[in-house]
């Protein structure tokens, strides 16, 4: 066997049997690339946290198959990856809109003091006032807990289009009482 290392990349090639494995060291990777995959994930997301949080799943996909991969242009591949990671994000963004309301409720979970935790307990009273009783256990599982529209929808015994038409009227009084608010 045969090990070539240097520039970010570390080269294994088995010559038994005429198989060639080639094996990406990762780590040097995000250490040379790192940065430019970022910039790539912030240009596209326009969001900090949600950028760095791309650039991370780029490296996963790096690390999930490097076995498949070649060592040829890691920039392009990189950029690539991203690119591919970026869009996928904005694109189950666009089929998700009941997400946009997960920064409220994390308000309303995360209120610190009591004059907070009032108006976060009166603004969830009103909204589950006007809605069945099944639609606070989707926003709990789904929102809350973080379950999947699938997982919630085998949890509550309805298909995954009901428990979208509930989350859709969750946000719709949501932003009723908003508007009543201002």
């Amino acid at each position: 066997m045969t090990v070539l290392r240097g520039r970010g990349v570390s080269l294994s090639a088995a010559t038994e049997g005429g198989e060639r494995a080639v094996s990406i060291d990762v780590e040097a990777y995000y250490r040379r690339y790192g940065p430019q995959v970022l910039r790539r994930c912030r240009f596209l997301l326009r969001d900090e946290e949600k950028a760095v949080d791309a650039m991370h799943d780029v490296f996963v996909q790096l690390l999930r198959y490097q076995g498949a991969l070649k060592d040829a242009a890691p920039s392009s591949l990189l950029h690539r990856i991203a690119t591919t990671v970026c869009l996928n994000r904005l694109r189950g963004a666009k089929r998700r809109p009941e997400d946009r309301e997960d920064e409220l409720v994390l308000q309303i979970a995360s209120a610190d003091d009591t004059e907070s935790r009032t108006a976060a307990r009166g603004l969830l009273d009103r909204l589950f006032g006007r809605v069945p009783a099944s639609s606070q256990d989707i926003a709990v599982l789904h929102l809350v807990d973080g379950m999947t529209l699938e997982e919630t929808a085998r949890e509550v015994g309805l298909s995954v289009s009901g428990v979208r038409k509930r989350l859709r009227a969750l946000t719709a009084v949501l932003q009723e009482l908003e508007l009543e608010a201002a």
